[in-house]
């Protein structure tokens, strides 16, 4: 099983894939990183040579992934909350922040409210 930046990645699927169950890492880093390993992209996880695993371990490892970046990430929209920016203000409200209609949409980020029906007023 290859461990990478603390994730065990899954042994049956494809090289690209697999890398990408790291946190900072998507399909085209994932490419990227497998061509300056020399690695084909379809080759399984766990055909993957302990050689093939150092190299990539290398290449991961000059690459801000997992905690460092999501540390990064929350210190960056800390900062935003604390400026009080417009996107830092959307965060603490937990409203989205880049544009969207909040009438109708965006149940996720405002949370799933119980809608009431109206009463029909008791007639005498």
């Amino acid at each position: 099983m290859a461990r990478i930046a603390g994730i065990d990645l899954p042994k049956n699927k494809r090289g690209v894939i697999g890398l990408t169950y790291v946190y900072g890492i998507g399909r085209s880093r994932a490419q990227e990183i497998l061509d300056s390993c020399g690695i084909d992209h379809n080759i399984k996880v766990n055909d993957w040579t302990d050689e093939q695993q150092g190299l990539i371990r290398n290449a991961v490892n000059e690459i801000k992934v997992e905690g460092a970046l999501r540390s990064e990430v929350q210190l960056n929209i800390k900062r935003l909350m604390d400026i009080g920016c417009y996107r830092g203000i959307r965060h603490r409200a937990g409203l989205p922040l880049r544009g969207q209609r909040t009438k109708n949409n965006s149940r996720t980020r405002k949370g799933k409210k119980k809608t009431v029906a109206n009463k029909k007023k008791a007639t005498k």
